[in-house]
């Protein structure tokens, strides 16, 4: 039965800078990127080269451990790097666009009248496998395995996170064929999550073969960790996988059009960009053609994904395999003269020590800036006011640190991954570095497992 949810632990961060609902096709990026780093515990084996041709669906890297899973080109056009770092880590494949964009052709198949292992193996060969993301570990999953459930989450909660009804509109026959090749990989259900009062578009509210909850509360509400813990909890040995609408409808175009169309809408968000909306683009294009001309002056961080949980990637890198908005705001690099003793800028903050915070509505202007550095690891309960979820963030994190792995998986480790806790991180008094903890914790359990 279709579950009601409603959480109250959780904190909006409310920031100057959401996107104007105005879309509109971006300039042709002139390079694309494929980052493998976005993939972790892939071992890949590159089948490209430098000036080698390629289509938007031509296979760039397989994994070793399953060679028919593929990462492919999202755009046409002629290799023009292979980047490699340290140890020869493969950092980048990068690509220079061609001006009209040419497809692989995978054909065309309507997923109802396809077997689970035909549509498995379609989305393994386009590289649309890579849109799938598991729980635990938050990784691609593995195609062997099949999962107990599927999310998709019809709402973000982030601060600044894009409207899905927005992103969505013109997308509903893609959504749907999605949802129909989602669910031939499960013997599950799959849950599409709205929000009780955001979430108007038909697109979700009518969607077929799908179990709609609805969900309310603060941040962070729209996380499909946070409702998997709600709604189909993982145990141990269990695996539960998650797929962004924008995903979902990357999927579909696949059976629709037999194309890896990599179309996606990103919002350029935040208050150092003049202007903000949303932009249809590539996935992993140059962000260079999203905030040319666009940028306030000075010095700005320009970031894939949210404040929380983005990364930095420069006025002219390339946006995240998975990400759907670019936040700009200042680098806050400006020493404060005595910011220990006298009051600060107003900036957001869950304590009701200073007097914004009484203002429910005011939205802040912030930088990068720690206002500190990590100290002393001190337990004051603040975590589990923005943790609405049923575990210890407190007693997990320690148990991280000391790699104790009985007391990781009764402490919850299976249940989050980093984007679930970077609240807990927003207000740490001792400025620890949360979502990094959480990563190394789930990284060694991966180890453990193998």
């Amino acid at each position: 039965m279709p579950k009601t949810i409603k959480l109250s632990k959780g904190h909006d961060i409310k920031l100057v800078g959401k996107a104007e609902k105005n879309l509109a096709d971006a300039a042709a990026p002139k390079t694309v990127s494929i980052n493998p780093q976005d993939f972790r515990y892939k071992r890949f084996k590159v089948i490209v080269e430098p000036g080698t041709e390629v289509k938007a669906g031509t296979p760039l890297l397989y994994d070793k451990a399953f060679p028919d899973m593929k990462i492919t080109a999202p755009h046409s056009g002629e290799v023009v790097e292979v980047r490699r770092g340290e140890k020869r880590v493969l950092q980048a494949i990068v690509i220079l666009t061609d001006k009209q964009n040419q497809f692989e052709d995978f054909g065309t198949a309507d997923p109802n009248q396809l077997s689970s292992e035909e549509v498995r193996s379609k989305m393994l060969a386009s590289g649309v496998w890579a849109c799938l993301r598991q729980r635990p570990y938050n990784c691609i999953p593995n195609p062997d395995e099949a999962p107990k459930s599927i999310f998709i989450s019809a709402f973000d909660s982030a601060p600044l996170a894009p409207d899905m009804d927005m992103i969505v509109k013109e997308e509903g026959a893609a959504f749907q064929a999605g949802i129909d090749a989602l669910r031939k990989l499960t013997a599950g259900k799959v849950h599409l999550n709205v929000h009780a009062t955001e979430t108007k578009s038909t697109v979700f509210l009518q969607a077929k073969g799908v179990e709609i909850n609805t969900i309310s509360g603060p941040h962070p509400a729209g996380n499909p960790g946070v409702q998997i813990h709600h709604i189909d909890p993982i145990r141990k040995g269990e695996r539960v996988w998650v797929v962004n609408p924008q995903e979902v409808i990357i999927i579909g175009r696949l059976f629709l059009t037999g194309h890896y169309d990599a179309r996606r809408v990103v919002a350029t968000t935040g208050s150092e960009f003049n202007s903000r909306q949303y932009f249809r683009t590539i996935t992993g294009a140059n962000a260079g053609v999203l905030t040319e001309g666009k940028l306030a002056a000075g010095n700005v961080r320009v970031i894939s994904g949210n404040v929380l949980t983005g990364t930095n990637i420069g006025p002219s890198g390339h946006l995240g395999f998975y990400d759907t908005q670019l936040t700009a705001i200042p680098e806050g690099d400006d020493m404060e003269f005595l910011g220990w003793l006298i009051p600060s800028y107003p900036r957001p903050d869950i304590s009701s020590s200073f007097p914004w915070t009484f203002q429910k509505n005011r939205e802040f202007t912030v930088n990068t800036n720690t206002h500190g550095e990590e100290r002393a690891f001190v337990v004051t309960g603040q975590y589990e006011k923005v943790l609405p979820m049923d575990i210890l963030p407190t007693y997990l994190l320690k148990s991280i640190l000391y790699k104790d792995v009985d007391e990781m998986e009764q402490l919850g480790i299976y249940e989050v991954a980093e984007e679930d806790m970077a609240l807990c991180e927003f207000v740490c008094t001792s400025k620890i570095p949360v979502q990094k903890i959480v990563r190394e914790g789930l990284d060694f359990m991966f180890e453990e497992e193998q």
